[in-house]
């Protein structure tokens, strides 16, 4: 019998993996109790660490065994899953964590229980404070790590999914990469979570497998039993627990909708990103991990627009060195096959846990605001070197850009462009193969006074790439991460826009590409503007670029420039918001028609 209508329920969260699911729940109960926290005495301490290493030596071999049962996955859910399992044995063998564990047994004289609860509070709290959600991301690996290590302290059991029935819904406090990676799309046909977010492992091994998933739902264990039936909602970011019959009437034919638009968004791959009156964009995607070069091909991009860096450095205690960062930027050269990698240099800084740079350095009161990125690197020179030569050797394999994180002035890029050229010079003499010339050398605008100035950047440097997200939270002084303040972030603020077009202009007057590489560029609201302030290439996250290619391939170039001077004269972000959607509706019944 269908469930009473009285009964009905919305929870919303993030939408992580799109898609419309309709199934019967199967609640994961990972509940250890109460983690034991006790004093032991020096003649203990060393029994405590055998205690700890029996764990980690069992948290080994349970990797090893997943290894074995993920078998099944094929493609980027397998390199996904195969990455992750390497760095979750890297962090088993020597990380931060397990350093501060032991150090916390024999310093404090406490369990390996609260040793490695109170090592995963901290590092949790330090991760809390950036704002940067692909930093914040990588914290659920080293959670997942810490309590694998706790369940096996405890001997907890962890349970699979092959029991369950066809068309199984998985709800659990928090779905980990490894339990995505044992779920059988043939069984599960969705999961949803209280925990987690949009730039995690767990959801890129969703999207791999092509499972619906929300994620972050806040009370969800609260409002579903096993046995309920409920809605995944991916692309709405929401779970419906037992739906009415008009809602599971309007997901059933959402899920029909859907089938369809993937089908027509997988036809423009090969088609170019080109105007109805002849005007071509560039569609890029940035790539924060190796993996994702299939998702790039996947979707036609012409090239990698924004190519983070920082996952070499990652849950290590060494930095890598030369010859590992050139392999692993060769292969992403070689995998691009003639089109540009654009690799932005490492962006970190003393505020970044777990991300050895080689070098120790004090966060400061505000690290946002600190020793970070082409800072930290112009004042880290051997770190920059090593990585500087590895760009320039992966250059001689194909064509690459290299993007300077966080730039404000014209001496930075002038220095990297000398260091640069006294680089290339060495490598020659040592007879190894570098492009001719060098690689093209941009700078991020990322700041206020790198759009304010960016004239002035233009003389050195031979490409802008516009980074909304810190763009708008420096203009604004808002930090995302902060829930206090984090619902005035808004990219539609006329000082947000104004910057932007600021930079825009000045690469058109200096005769250099300006491409946009935030979450805008992904966003369809944003599309015919951003083309009407003159911009000519957007990257984004490879999901978003066949809907923004559709998108530009039905806008005029003249209606674009009508909506953008007509934005630009506006001073209330309401009023852009609203003539933005009016014009975004209006294209929509156009693509509906189509």
């Amino acid at each position: 019998m269908p469930p009473s209508e009285n009964n009905e329920r919305i929870l919303g969260g993030v939408g992580v993996s799109p898609g419309v699911a309709i199934g019967t729940v199967y609640v994961v109960d990972r509940r250890m109790g109460r983690v034991p926290e006790y004093m032991i005495t020096a003649e203990d301490v060393a029994a405590e660490r055998d205690r700890l290493g029996d764990a980690v030596a069992g948290a080994r071999e349970q990797l090893r065994q997943l290894r074995e049962q993920a078998g099944r996955l094929s493609g980027e859910a397998a390199e996904e899953f195969g990455y992750l399992l390497d760095a979750h044995l890297h962090m088993l063998t020597d990380s931060r964590l397990l350093r501060q564990v032991h150090n916390l047994i024999e310093r404090k004289r406490i369990n390996a229980e609260a040793a490695l609860v109170s090592s995963l509070d901290q590092i949790a709290a330090e991760f809390r404070a950036l704002s940067d959600p692909y930093m914040a991301a990588r914290m659920q690996d080293i959670r997942e790590v810490g309590m694998r290590l706790l369940r096996n302290l405890m001997q907890a059991p962890s349970a699979g999914f092959d029991h369950v029935a066809e068309g199984t819904i998985v709800i659990a406090e928090e779905v980990t990469p490894a339990d995505a990676a044992l779920m059988d799309p043939s069984r599960i046909a969705g999961f949803g979570a209280a925990l987690g977010g949009a730039e995690g492992h767990t959801a890129i091994m969703a999207r791999s497998l092509g499972l619906p998933a929300v994620l972050g739902v806040s009370g969800l264990l609260a409002a579903v039993r096993s046995g309920d039936r409920v809605i995944v909602d991916g692309s709405e970011g929401r779970i419906i627990v037992n739906p009415g019959e008009a809602m599971l009437a309007d997901a059933m034919r959402r899920q029909r909708a859907l089938a369809l638009e993937t089908a027509a968004l997988a036809r423009l791959r090969d088609q170019p990103a080109t105007t109805v009156d002849g005007v071509s964009v560039s569609l890029k995607v940035n790539m924060e991990l190796p993996l994702e070069l299939d998702a790039a091909k996947a979707v036609g991009a012409a090239g990698v627009g924004l190519l983070r860096t920082e996952f070499m450095f990652m849950n290590r205690a060494e930095p890598p060195d030369e010859t590992e960062q050139y392999e692993t930027l060769r292969q992403l050269v070689e995998g691009m096959a003639g089109s540009p990698l654009t690799v932005r240099t490492i962006d970190v800084g003393g505020d970044k846990p777990d991300c050895a740079v080689g070098v120790d350095f004090e966060a400061g009161a505000n690290p946002a605001l600190g020793l970070r990125a082409i800072r930290l690197s112009l004042r880290a020179k051997k770190l920059f070197d090593t990585q500087l030569r590895a760009i320039l050797r992966a250059s001689a394999h194909g064509p690459v850009r290299i993007l300077l994180p966080m730039i404000t002035s014209l001496d930075e890029i002038r220095t990297v462009r000398d260091r640069l050229t006294d680089l290339k010079r060495e490598l020659e003499k040592s007879g190894v193969a570098v492009a001719d010339p060098l690689p093209p050398l941009g700078a991020m605008i990322e700041v206020p006074a790198a759009a304010l100035s960016a004239d002035s950047l233009s003389r050195a440097a031979d490409f802008f790439a516009i980074g909304t997200n810190d763009l708008t939270m420096y203009t604004l002084a808002i930090d995302r991460a902060n829930e206090q303040v984090a619902h005035l972030y808004d990219p539609m603020n006329p000082a947000v826009l104004r910057l932007v077009q600021f930079a825009a202009e000045a690469g058109r007057r200096a005769g250099i590409p300006v491409s946009v590489c935030g979450e805008v560029a992904g966003d369809e609201r944003f599309t015919a503007f951003l083309l009407g302030l003159g911009l000519r290439e957007l990257s984004m996250v490879p999901q978003s670029l066949p809907r923004i290619k559709r998108r530009i391939r039905h806008l005029n170039i003249r209606d674009a420039v009508t909506l953008a001077e007509h934005v630009m004269a506006l001073a209330d972000s309401r009023q852009i918001a609203s003539t933005l959607d009016a014009f975004n509706r209006e294209l929509d019944a156009r693509i509906a028609a189509e």
